[in-house]
């Protein structure tokens, strides 16, 4: 068998709605962090972002086991000398429940370029209303994963730029046919021909008479140098 890798047109992005009141937060994080990623789908690949958008609802009514709100500390630094501060979780969540739940998640996600798009795809809201409501969602239930529907239909691709392949409804357009050349054009474009073809003949024709009268002058001044020679010989005699 060949390694299936999977294509662009392969990779359908749905939307998930999970709602987050008394849900624990890891068990949460990591099945939402496996939707993002695409594990439930059989055409995963770990290089590639093939997950869908999910959508958390309450997520001020998360909760946390073991008394972790009042003993985990969320840390964060400057970047400064001493500039490290901490805060509790219960503070965050009563201040900032999304930030809770987008950390959590964010921590489960790959830690590159790729992880980084991955987290683009998750929204979290602190009440049970969400702005996504065109999308159309559909309602995720922690532990049943949804069943994957196979891969898209193909759709027809255009044949040349800007028009589609011909169907049985509409046929394809036909061009028209060429013009033909009307009597008047051909006689006006003869005329211009023939003055073309003449004009480098006419500027010819001087140099030949040029070098004709050269050449008789030559000639005759030839002949006039015979006869003087020829008198002064009959004179010596």
């Amino acid at each position: 068998m060949k390694t299936y890798s999977p294509k662009p047109e392969h990779i359908v992005r749905r939307w998930y709605v999970i709602d987050a009141s008394g849900q624990v937060l890891g068990r949460l994080a990591s099945e939402v962090a496996a939707v993002l990623r695409g594990k439930h789908k059989p055409i995963f690949a770990p290089h590639m972002d093939t997950g869908d958008n999910v959508i958390v609802i309450n997520a001020s009514q998360i909760e946390m086991t073991g008394g972790k709100e009042a003993k985990k500390i969320s840390y964060r630094h400057s970047g400064y000398p001493g500039g490290i501060k901490g805060t509790r979780y219960d503070r965050l969540l009563a201040d900032k429940p999304e930030f809770v739940i987008e950390k959590a998640i964010r921590g489960m996600l790959p830690k590159n370029s790729l992880g980084r798009s991955m987290i683009k795809k998750l929204h979290v809201v602190a009440g049970a209303e969400h702005p996504h409501q065109a999308q159309q969602p559909v309602p995720y239930t922690l532990g049943q994963p949804p069943v994957w529907e196979g891969f898209p239909e193909k759709q027809p691709r255009p044949t040349n730029r800007g028009t589609t392949a011909p169907t049985p409804d509409k046929p394809a357009a036909k061009k028209p046919a060429a013009k033909p050349k009307t009597a008047a054009k051909t006689a006006a474009k003869s005329p211009a021909k023939k003055s073309a073809t003449k004009k480098p003949t006419a500027r010819k024709t001087p140099t030949s008479a040029a070098s004709k009268s050269t050449a008789k002058k030559t000639t005759s001044r030839k002949t006039t140098a015979r006869k003087s020679t020829a008198k002064k010989n009959q004179e010596e005699s």
